[in-house]
């Protein structure tokens, strides 16, 4: 055989152990070729799977978005809210402070009226020492000074003048009055029930009441420099009793003279007017 030969069927052998091969090949080949295919489906359908759930990711985020920014203007609304509630009530703050200042300056002037009422009992309790307890009496009620003072003190039953005891005692209390200018003086007079008999221009128990404080006021005024105007006379007939009963000795309680001593409000007036 000769070499041609040998070559030939040589080759021969190659082309077929290749032909085997290069099948092979094919076969794997189109095995892998299948396989990427799926593989590129797969991804194509990873890839869509992807892109769906980025979408609806995307939507929850657009959809989240909104809703913060909704809950941002919602928090600038009660920001702008808060601000103003803030200066609200710094207004009210100052307007509180102002109100405690006016508020304390007035106890302040009604602790120092409430001082000169208790003063001005103390002077017209020594003033009168020896009469209290003797048809007189004095108290504080209501921030005034009450001296009061029993019929059988100042006047004869049914009668208007004057009884020196009683022009003693009402010299003693003008110059408590006269030294206290800032004081004003009501005096009031009062009556049992019993109806009075007319007597000339006195005709009943309005008339002798008014009549008695009248008096009472005159002797104050000419014994003392206390100005007339802080005066007041008035009659309170039978119609302010302290005693109810229709005995003897209620009807004789109820017989008296009141004079009744109050502090000037100027300060506490000025005070309310200035608020």
């Amino acid at each position: 055989m000769t070499d041609t030969e040998k070559q030939i069927i040589g080759l021969q052998k190659d082309t077929s152990i290749i032909g085997t091969n290069y099948r092979h090949l094919t076969s794997k080949y189109d095995k892998l070729n299948e396989v990427n295919e799926s593989l590129i489906d797969k991804y194509n359908k990873l890839l869509a799977g992807s892109n769906s759930e980025s979408q609806k990711l995307s939507g929850q985020l657009s959809m989240t978005q909104e809703q913060l920014q909704r809950k941002e203007d919602d928090l600038k609304q009660l920001q702008t809210q808060l601000d103003q509630k803030k200066k609200d009530l710094d207004v009210l703050t100052v307007e509180l402070k102002k109100r405690e200042e006016r508020v304390k300056e007035l106890e302040d002037v009604l602790k120092q009226k409430d001082e000169a009422v208790t003063a001005l009992k103390k002077k017209v309790s020594d003033a009168l020492m020896g009469f209290e307890g003797k048809g007189l009496t004095v108290t504080m009620k209501n921030g005034k000074v009450y001296v009061s003072l029993e019929e059988s003190l100042l006047f004869a039953t049914g009668k208007w003048a004057v009884q020196p005891k009683g022009v003693e005692v009402l010299k003693k209390l003008a110059k408590v009055l006269e030294t206290n200018t800032d004081i004003n003086v009501l005096v009031e007079g009062h009556t049992d029930d019993v109806l009075m008999k007319g007597l000339g221009d006195v005709k009943d128990n309005w008339d002798l009441s008014a009549v008695r404080a009248t008096s009472v006021v005159k002797i104050i005024t000419q014994n003392s420099s206390t100005d007339p105007k802080r005066l007041t006379a008035a009659g309170r007939a039978e119609y302010f009793p302290l005693d109810e009963a229709k005995t003897k000795e209620a009807r004789a309680k109820n017989r008296r003279t009141e004079i009744i001593l109050t502090p000037k409000l100027d300060e506490l007036l000025k005070v309310l007017e200035a608020n």
